[in-house]
C-alpha cells in the first residue's frame, strides 16, 4: 500500500486462475485463426508444416510479448525494479495454450500423421481446450454442473466461430 496515493483505489493483483484463463482462451483461439490461415493456401506439404509450426511458435511468443508490454504500460503508478520482467512472463498461458496446435503442425511435417489433415485435429484440440477452460474455471468460482457446462459451451463456441469462418472464407 505504500506505493498507492492515499484515496486512491488500489486495483486487485490479477490471480493466476484469471491468468490462465485469459491467455488460455487468447491462445487457443489465435492458435486457431493461424493454422486456418496458415492452411488457407494449401501448402501442404511436410516442409510447409514445419514452417507452419515455426510461425505459430514464432506468434505466440510474439503475442505474449506485446501483450505483456502493454499490460505494463497500461498499469499507472510507480515502476518496480523487475516489473516490465514480471508482466511478460505473465503472459506464459498464451504460449503453452499454442504449442499443442503447433506440436500438431510440426507432427504432420515430420510425418507422425498426414501433412494434409492436420487443420481439424488442431481446431478440435483447441474448441476441447476453451471447452475445458470454461467448465473449469466456472467450478473453481462456485457455480453449480449445469452453470458451468455453459459456460464450457460458450468458450467453445468461440473456437467453433473461428472454425466456421474458416469454411466460409475458403
Amino acid at each position: 500500500m505504500a506505493d498507492t496515493p492515499a484515496g486512491a483505489p488500489r486495483r486487485p493483483a490479477h490471480d493466476t486462475r484469471s491468468m490462465v484463463l485469459f491467455g488460455g482462451v487468447y491462445g487457443a483461439v489465435v492458435a486457431s485463426a493461424m493454422v486456418a490461415a496458415l492452411t488457407e493456401y494449401g501448402h501442404t506439404s511436410r516442409a510447409s508444416r514445419r514452417y507452419d509450426a515455426a510461425w505459430l511458435v514464432v506468434t505466440a511468443i510474439a503475442s505474449a510479448l506485446a501483450h505483456g508490454y502493454a499490460h505494463y504500460i497500461a498499469e499507472r503508478g510507480p515502476r518496480r525494479r523487475g516489473q516490465a520482467l514480471r508482466a511478460l512472463a505473465a503472459e506464459w498461458p498464451l504460449v503453452v495454450a499454442m504449442l499443442p496446435s503447433a506440436l500438431i503442425l510440426a507432427g504432420g511435417g515430420w510425418g507422425w500423421w498426414p501433412a494434409d489433415s492436420v487443420e481439424p485435429p488442431a481446431f478440435v484440440f483447441n474448441i476441447a481446450l476453451l471447452f475445458g477452460l470454461g467448465l473449469y474455471t466456472a467450478r473453481a468460482a462456485g457455480r453449480r454442473w449445469a452453470a458451468a457446462l455453459a459456460t464450457g459451451l460458450g468458450d467453445a463456441l468461440l473456437g467453433m466461430l473461428v472454425v466456421v469462418a474458416n469454411a466460409v472464407i475458403k
